[in-house]
């Protein structure tokens, strides 16, 4: 494909003409991928994709030994993962027993503790982001004045002036020492962080006795550093500083202060700053007077920096290594890595042409498409800036192709990718935290959070389908989508991981962690068999597989373990038939792992015909080869190799910002523990709130939305569930409703105006307003504002009941999930689950007319406020309500009504109100187009209220 790349990097102008993106396709039937569709609109390539994603995340693209060490260090870190996953805190690192020079070498028995698995987990992802990320690229404030403070001396001094000179000896020093303008190269401040970050994690590793001392005698007690390393000594024994305060204590300051600067260079200043105003609040806040109004209840007992530092570094209960940083070692990270080896597979591709096989060739479909592919992917990557720019890549430019504006385009594209991360099984890395937080089973998650996260999409779905009924855009062309039998025989086996993720959480009720790791580890021997594959290799492959699971099977019979045992000498009694099977089902997975990679050796220069790897496998693989000076790149069983070590280094590159954001934000919480501030916070928040629940939600969810601007939501989420969460509780919200409530603004800050980076990133790639864009994703994905008021008033649309004897339990253990025998009680599933449920989803269609203006014809000014009240009455009445009475309130009059007759009252006002307007505007629509003067696009006469297409 002939692609329009400019030099300087950046996006070329939408006038200048040229192909188009690559269409879907590429991964069979249609069109091909290199070739590119009809129409003057040009898409990315993936190269520039890869470049914007860059500029937004402001990372290095580093070359020769830098991205070696970045690649064998990401390696490394998803390695350790692993061994996580699969063993626990307690592994065995294979090495062979051999003795070399006197030194004896045998397998290395690793037993961690949870801090020095948090303590390695996060010093990974420092060492990688000061690799990745540049300390200043020279457009800072410190920079700029810099950069000035020599051209004033020399204009006053004179240019050979030893102060000028001096001065521009400095400026130049800085700027090696630290800046990096290209981002291309690593600086000596970075090597000298990531040197500290090292020394922290083998402290932990080397002195955790010291550590667990320091628990009971304070971060004081223990050596200073001239005793931990002897050799110092004579360099450092006299000076006071190092002698007077412990190794521990500055190694302490040091992490948190290189968690500070981690988190400026991946998550931007602003949340530096908060997190460094706790800590600062921490040590000062008991300089409030408890006695001042309001602001007296954040007054907090004195700390000391010892306190604090050993609060914040040395503790797994809260801090950098605390609650959030223990979710991701145990679960968000083996997910990002499944997401990333699902990636590299070249699932991402062929969920975008499902996505067009399925609804591409429907009005408005390059809309729907994309819809149906960012949620796809955005389940997995957790990331709603990678997953615009990727996914938008390919259905942006056949939305504005197909008659969408690019605003309209890339908001469709970035209010979809958004919404990846509320839509389960996965849901970004937020669900594991609430998991945590909530102490409720992963698959009680998924249940909660299916029916809110349907109505977003089939929300945002409506909107694409009027805008394209008022515009009369249609389907894209046969030719640029794929049959959909054909597309699903070329790649079923990429929907085989995602169920088998849903049976292990769901009907195995595995743990999170084992869950993914089993998911893992099935996915790569899939793989692995598909790639060996062909009409060639398929009865050889198909004879290595049994002849593989045939000895096993006997070893198992015969002596009780598999082959490895019985060549270690650790055989015994055999297993009856149906235990050997059960055994040899257990280890499926590495069987046709085994399989694939002996069949691949026997024919390497094998071209697989169904799978179609990621390109950055295939570069992965040439660049090797070119290093090496072999023609690898066609070699099917180096390929191979290169998705496993390809994935694993995404992975760890995905990870980096996400592991840094949640060990910053657990400073925050670590504050409000080690302070005693959360109950005087709470009764802060209740006084400020004047009673109101209906203020409480406000405050919440513009909170969310201000906080979570720029910021990765998973840190939005943390903050505000030690802030506001128990507020919520404490008025009778169930926990898990407020912990979601939370969440969906989260998300949303991601598509909103000012800052909404993904909207930007959207416009990047449609070359549209950003801001414009930024407006017009919000709009689309209003539904997810409403739809958490919705739910946090009638817990039923979460699938949430208050249990039996609730009067009697704690506010957080009064609800749970609903199961089977809740459903079949009709009295409670009808008014409780049922009419809320149609009421949302009525809501969202009335909700898509009045944003889109259109229903079956042209909504008029007053119509579409009519439809705004009557999409209020059926998603969330009781916001209303509580509103009428919070104001009778404040008037003195007290109403007492029953809460469920009132709900049923009103959504079915607005259930009238609806159908009235509805069948008005059908009406429009029927004498317009009789009158031959209908809207641009006259509905199809089978096509039903909710604007569901039937085509």
């Amino acid at each position: 494909m002939t692609t329009t790349t400019r030099t300087d990097g950046g996006i070329d102008d939408p006038n200048d003409g040229g192909p188009g993106g690559p269409p879907p396709g590429g991964s069979g039937g249609g069109r091909s991928g290199d070739e590119p569709p009809d129409g003057g609109d040009e898409g990315l390539s993936r190269e520039e994709a890869d470049e914007l994603i860059q500029e937004i995340e402001r990372r290095r693209s580093l070359r020769g030994v830098a991205a070696v060490a970045v690649a064998v260090i990401g390696i490394a870190f998803s390695v350790f993962q692993l061994f996580l996953a699969a063993r626990s805190y307690t592994f065995t690192v294979w090495l062979p027993t051999v003795e070399v020079a006197g030194i004896s070498i045998a397998p290395w028995q690793v037993s961690l503790q949870l801090l020095q698995a948090n303590a390695i987990h996060v010093a990974f992802a420092l060492v990688l982001t000061f690799l990745l990320f540049p300390v200043s690229t020279g457009d800072g404030l410190f920079a700029r004045n810099l950069g000035r403070v020599v051209p004033a001396a020399s204009r006053r001094l004179g240019e050979r002036s030893p102060v000028t000179r001096a001065l521009e000896g400095v400026r130049a020093g800085v700027r090696w020492a630290l800046l990096d303008p290209d981002r291309e190269r690593v600086t000596p401040v970075d090597l000298a962080f990531v040197a500290v970050a090292f020394l922290s994690a083998f402290y932990f590793m080397t002195e955790f006795s010291e550590i667990q001392n320091m628990r009971v005698f304070g971060v004081d007690s223990g050596r200073p550093v001239t005793e931990v390393y002897a050799f110092l000594q004579p360099l450092l024994g006299g000076v006071p500083f190092i002698s007077e305060y412990s190794y521990a204590m500055l190694l302490g300051v040091a992490g948190v202060l290189l968690v500070l600067e981690g988190t400026r260079r991946t998550l931007g200043l602003p949340l530096m700053i908060i997190v460094a105003t706790f800590i600062v609040y921490a040590r000062w806040g008991y300089l409030i007077s408890s006695g001042t109004p309001f602001i007296g209840l954040l007054a907090i007992p004195e700390l000391t920096w010892p306190d604090i530092v050993q609060n914040l570094w040395y503790n797994t209960e809260n801090g950098v290594f605390g609650i959030p940083v223990t979710v991701s070692v145990s679960f968000i990270y083996i997910f990002i890595l499944f997401g990333s080896f699902l990636e590299m597979s070249g699932a991402g591709q062929w969920f975008i042409d499902l996505a067009y096989a399925l609804t591409g060739g429907r009005k408005g479909g390059p809309a729907k498409a994309s819809i149906l592919a960012s949620g796809f992917m955005g389940t997995i990557s957790g990331s709603s800036i990678a997953n615009t720019v990727t996914t938008g890549a390919f259905t942006i430019p056949l939305m504005k192709r197909s008659g969408y504006s690019p605003e309209f385009s890339g908001a469709v594209e970035s209010s979809a990718s958004s919404g990846g991360q509320i839509l389960p099984p996965v849901m970004g890395a937020a669900a594991f935290l609430m998991v945590q937080y909530t102490a409720t089973p992963f698959a009680d998650i998924i249940i909660i959070a299916t029916i809110p996260a349907i109505v977003f999409f089939f929300g945002v779905w409506v909107m694409v389908h009027l805008k394209a009924v008022q515009e009369g855009i249609g389907g894209v062309s046969g030719e640029d989508t794929v049959g959909l039998w054909n597309h699903l025989k070329r790649g079923w086996f990429y929907l085989v991981p995602i169920g088998l993720l849903l049976y292990y959480l769901i009907v195995e009720r595995l743990s999170v962690s084992r869950s993914a790791w089993f998911t893992l580890v099935a996915l790569v021997g899939l793989i692995a068999l598909v790639s060996a594959y062909s009409e060639e290799t398929r009865l050889r492959l198909l004879a290595v597989f049994a002849a593989i699971v045939g000895v096993e099977f006997a070893s198992h019979a015969l002596a009780g373990v598999n082959v490895g045992g019985l060549l270690a000498g650790s055989g015994g009694a055999g297993l009856p038939p149906r235990e050997a099977a059960a055994a040899l089902l257990a280890g499926i997975e590495w069987y046709a792992m085994l399989a694939g990679a002996l069949t691949l050796l026997s024919k390497p220069d094998l071209d697989a015909s169904l799978l179609d790897l990621n390109p950055s496998v295939r570069d992965t693989a040439e660049t090797i080869g070119d290093r090496t000076g072999r023609d690898l790149g066609d070699s099917q069983p180096f390929k191979l190799g290169a998705f496993v070590v390809t994935s694993m280094e995404q992975g760890a590159r995905t990870a980096v910002p996400v592991v840094v954001a949640v060990a910053a934000a657990g400073i925050i919480p670590g504050v409000i523990s080690v302070s005693g501030l959360g109950p005087n916070l709470t009764s802060l928040l209740l006084a400020l709130s004047g009673g109101s629940i209906v203020v409480m939600l406000l405050v919440t969810a513009v909170s969310s939305i201000i906080l979570g601007m720029g910021m990765p939501t998973t840190v939005t989420y943390i903050i505000l569930i030690s802030m506001l969460a128990t507020p919520l509780v404490e008025f009778g919200i169930p926990l898990l409703a407020a912990h979601l409530f939370i969440l969906y603004f989260g998300v949303i800050a991601d598509i909103t105006p000012p800052v909404a980076v993904a909207a930007y990133a959207a416009s990047g790639v449609a070359k549209s307003d950003p801001f414009e864009t930024g407006v017009k994703a919000f709009s689309l994905s209003l539904n997810k504002a409403i739809v958490p008021f919705a739910f946090v008033l009638a817990p039923g649309i979460v699938l949430l009941r208050e249990k039996a004897n609730a009067a009697d339990l704690p506010l957080r253990e009064r609800y749970r999930v609903i199961g089977f025998e809740d459903l079949a009680e009709l009295s409670y599933s009808v008014p409780e689950i049922l009419v809320p449920v149609v009421g949302v989803f009525l809501g969202v269609i009335a909700l898509g007319a009045t944003v889109i203006g259109t229903l079956y014809a042209r909504v008029g000014r007053v119509a579409r406020g009519a439809f705004a009240l009557s999409s209020l009455l059926l998603m969330a009445p009781g916001l209303l309500s509580e509103s009428v009475f919070d104001v009778l309130g404040l008037v003195g009059v007290t109403v007492s009504v029953d809460a469920l007759l009132l709900d049923l009252t009103l959504r079915g006002a607005g259930l009238a109100l609806f159908a009235l307007l509805a069948l008005r505007n059908r009406r429009k629509a029927d004498l317009e187009g009789n009158e031959g003067a209908g809207t641009s696009a006259e509905p199809d006469p089978t096509e039903v209220a909710s604007g569901a297409d039937s085509a």
